[in-house]
């Protein structure tokens, strides 16, 4: 066995006390007759010991680990470590004897303490403790798990106390000078070997006690908690019943409905309407407390039965994602340069909602247009604007899967008219390029509209999205117009690693009748950064350029406006620009993302809206992407069939294509139209949208598609007659 390189492996700088958790350094391992002992770097963690061939392997490579708990100690000679594990056996070598015997010590503590954690779990009961008992036991156990350590070291402590006293009673006995100087030499080792076993106990005493404190304080507060919890809930419980049975009484002691009335319609509508409200009373008991004055009043004032009528109830889950395993690099590898929307993707790479359906979710905080539409100046109704744009990016920080193309007349409504008060169409108006046209129309104040075209090129390590076209939003009250344009996304670790999204870029918005402009920017995130992540900033100013609002916050977080009060010059920047102070009043709180539902990352981390999108509705369009089967199937678990349905879509889509191909020739042929026009026909496939036509923007020049109106009074006819077969 060779020998390369003896003596120059040690420990870590800084590597900590053999009883931590933690352990690193260099050893040698044997690898072969022809390399001999090569040098690796050993990590000892969680009763795993994993080698590397340098410490720069840890963020990637490792080259084996091995699990202490069935694993066999043993040494050879003076310098030497042999593991035995899983029918392996693993030959290290260390430079010293000192060494050698700090990893068999760092080396036992660790497997007597994984053996016990193995223990403690199959021995676990498997009725699982919920609240605050579950913490309890948890911080018992690891109580226990020091104390375990401590005797461990105790009884390293009695071992190399017993060498170290045959070590001395040896020396006593010597003669001869030489072989005084080798025993004098075993008695220092011993010696250092019984100041780190020391140091050992002592680190594992004062985790023990530090321990102790901490949750011991904690405990305290806790139970503080708890007890100012249950004195809350009592209260409330006293106060609804007191109000249920003081509703009691006064049902009982209302009069009844005179008899000579019985027979009227009145009568008969009461009657229904008395049911209604009692059915309704029930259904407000288990829901909201605070409803139960209001039923109270109602009845009493005889209100109309109108008002009583429930929200409907919108679904808050949706199936899990199934587990199906795919290699997303074995499909895009072939594809590098293109076009997204052009590469053939199954749906195991998608999420069962359409990018109409994407484009919907930009009103998830639809509130902050009600409130900027309320606002009396027009620079604090531009930071609410700010704050509307950025949070539509909230929704992506974890969804990293692609919606479905939408089909060409392929629509999507969303009718929250009477609860939100605002009613959404998009409509997919072209499809190369893939385009799809939006409008908004609210009765608390603003309508919204945007025509969306999707450039997207995959660059082998990352995926470029980046949305053209402008975005418009009216005021109706002031008549302020205001108009901006989305970022860059991009989607990392396309190759490997784990996927993530970042976006980057400009946002100017422009309100076009006075002049005022908001200017945001998305910074992008770097390794090496110290700015935070996702980081968004951005300056309101007036008609003349002059700053009156700082935005800062993050868009997958919050955005804060501070009001500023003086700037001044400051030095200049290492680019030679420079740049300006700002003196601001403390901020202000524009917008806070919602927290994501339960169980969110195992359907597709949908907001609380997404979560409805795709919820069926009565009386929506033939073309709506609700009814897409492709897109239902992948919501329910049935990828198989979902992707053969979204082949036959496709396949379908392309037919039709080539009809409207072939019948623009013919007109050719037959001379009914120049050649010009033929050929910008067969470009568009002889495609008009229904419910969009193009118009010419008299403020940004550009021809785009908007609403000519005429879908919500298709829905109240129910006549969708005028709309294509596309499913």
């Amino acid at each position: 066995m060779s020998d390369q390189g003896k003596g120059s492996a040690s420990a870590g700088a800084g590597a900590p006390a053999p009883g931590s958790d933690t352990y690193k350094g260099w050893l040698f391992k044997w690898t072969n007759y022809l390399k001999g002992y090569q040098r690796r770097w050993f990590v000892l963690s969680n009763g795993l010991l994993s080698y590397y061939r340098t410490q720069a392997e840890m963020a990637h490579t490792c080259r084996g680990t091995i699990n202490l708990a069935t694993a066999h100690i043993d040494t050879e000679d003076a310098c030497n470590i042999v593991l035995s594990s899983g029918g392996r056996t693993y030959h290290l070598k260390a430079s010293t004897e000192v060494e050698r015997q700090r990893w068999v010590t760092a080396l036992e503590l660790a497997k007597a303490k994984a053996i016990r954690m193995m223990n403690d779990q199959s021995g676990k009961d498997t009725a699982v403790q919920l609240g605050i008992m579950s913490e309890i036991q948890g911080t018992l156990k690891t109580l226990a798990s020091k104390l375990d350590d401590l005797s461990t070291c105790n009884d390293l402590i009695a071992k190399h106390g017993a060498a170290l006293q045959r070590s001395l009673s040896e020396l006593e006995g010597l003669r001869v000078p030489v072989e005084g100087g080798e025993k004098i030499k075993a008695v220092n080792e011993r010696a250092t070997l019984f100041r780190i076993t020391s140091n050992a106990m002592i680190n594992a005493c004062r985790d023990f006690l530090d321990l102790a404190e901490s949750h011991s304080r904690r405990w305290q507060r806790i139970l503080q908690y708890e007890r100012e919890q249950r004195t809350h809930l009592e209260e409330t419980i006293e106060q609804l019943a007191k109000q249920h049975n003081s509703l009691e009484r006064a049902w009982r002691e209302a009069p009844p409905l005179a008899t000579n009335t019985a027979d009227s319609p009145r009568a008969q509508k009461e009657e229904a309407s008395d049911e209604d409200e009692d059915t309704e009373f029930f259904d407000a008991m288990e829901d909201s407390p605070a409803f139960i004055t209001v039923a109270m009043s109602l009845s009493c004032n005889d209100l109309s039965g109108k008002e009583l009528q429930p929200r409907r109830r919108r679904r808050s889950h949706i199936p899990d994602k199934p587990n199906y395993s795919l290699n997303l690099w074995s499909i895009m590898k072939n594809c590098i340069g293109k076009e997204l929307s052009k590469i053939p993707m199954p749906v195991n790479f998608n999420e069962p909602l359409s990018m109409l359906q994407r484009l919907t979710e930009d009103l998830e905080y639809h509130e902050l247009l009600d409130k900027a539409a309320k606002c009396e100046s027009s620079l604090e109704q531009l930071c609410l604007v700010a704050a509307f744009s950025v949070s539509s990016y909230s929704t992506t920080v974890h969804r990293t899967a692609k919606p479905f193309n939408p089909l060409l007349g392929e629509t999507y409504e969303l009718d929250r008219l009477e609860d939100l008060g605002y009613r959404s169409l998009c409509e997919q108006v072209s499809h190369h390029p893939p385009a799809a046209a939006h409008h908004v129309l609210s009765q608390r104040g603003w309508t919204l509209w945007q025509e969306i075209t999707i450039a997207s090129k995959f660059r082998g390590k990352y995926l470029s999205i980046m949305p053209l076209g402008a975005i418009h939003l009216t005021f109706h009250a002031s008549g302020n117009h205001y108009v901006w344009r989305k970022v860059t996304s991009t989607v990392h670790n396309i190759i490997v690693g784990k996927l993530w999204i970042d976006q980057s870029g400009d946002i100017e918005i422009v309100n076009h009748r006075t002049k005022e402009t908001c200017q945001l920017k998305f910074s992008p995130y770097s390794y090496f950064s110290r700015e935070v992540p996702r980081k968004v900033t951005g300056v309101v100013t007036d008609c003349d350029g002059q700053a009156h609002y700082i935005l800062s916050g993050t868009w997958d977080d919050k955005i804060e406006s501070a009001k500023i009060v003086h700037s001044s010059r400051g030095n200049s920047s290492s680019e030679g620009k420079q740049k300006t102070v700002y003196q601001t009043l403390s901020p202000k709180l524009l917008w806070k993302k919602y927290p994501l539902s339960e169980n969110a990352e195992n359907m597709y981390h949908f907001s609380s809206l997404a979560l409805t999108l795709n919820e069926l509705e009565e009386g929506v369009s033939m073309t709506d992407s609700r009814l897409r089967p492709d897109q239902r199937l992948m919501e329910a678990g049935r990828w198989d069939e979902a992707n053969m349905e979204k082949q036959r879509l496709e396949e379908k889509q392309r037919a039709v294509r080539r009809r409207r191909e072939a019948k623009a020739s013919d007109a050719l042929e037959e001379g009914e139209m120049n050649r010009r026009s033929s050929v910008d026909m067969m470009l568009q496939s002889g495609y008009q949208p229904i419910w969009f036509h193009k118009r010419t923007d008299p403020i940004t020049g550009e021809t785009n598609f908007v609403y000519k109106g005429g879908y919500w009074e298709a829905k109240e006819r129910q006549d969708w007659s005028m709309c294509p077969d596309i499913f």
